[in-house]
């Protein structure tokens, strides 16, 4: 198994593997799934032996990064490349020099996996698209 973690400015290929997780599966609509930062936003592609499998979006917001709409094909899940998508994304921040936290949006039932990863749970529970979600902060 051969796990890349790479820039790309192929946003169709990330919409796409974004509509496969978030609108086909998760029942999201396209337009919540959908929106105008993703030509403002860094993506993070996640090859697996040749094989495009997962994407997350970063944005900058002031000293904070924000990672969203992160996902990992279901044939693919359980390998540890959502962990990997996620480090690659805090590693890109730590290197952007002002920023002093990283921000997103946890679904519910991945706040363990969050945390794992050094993320703190912030605020209360809201709705994102129909799913329960809740911030989670890491501070550099």
């Amino acid at each position: 198994m051969t796990l890349q973690i790479i820039e790309t400015r192929d946003i169709a290929l990330c919409r796409q593997l974004r509509r496969v997780v978030f609108i086909d599966e998760q029942g999201v609509s396209e337009a919540d799934e959908l929106d105008d930062l993703d030509a403002v936003a860094v993506h993070l592609l996640a090859v697996l032996d040749g094989v495009p499998v997962g994407s997350a979006r970063l944005l900058t917001e002031g000293s904070m990064g924000k990672i969203g709409r992160v996902c990992v094909l279901q044939s693919a899940r359980g390998k540890g490349i959502g962990a990997d998508l996620i480090r690659a994304a805090v590693a890109r921040f730590r290197g952007v020099p002002g920023i002093a936290k990283v921000k997103l949006g946890a679904q519910v039932h991945a706040l363990g996996f969050y945390a794992g990863l050094g993320f703190a749970p912030v605020g209360e529970e809201y709705l994102d698209a129909g799913i329960v979600h809740r911030d989670m902060v890491l501070t550099f």
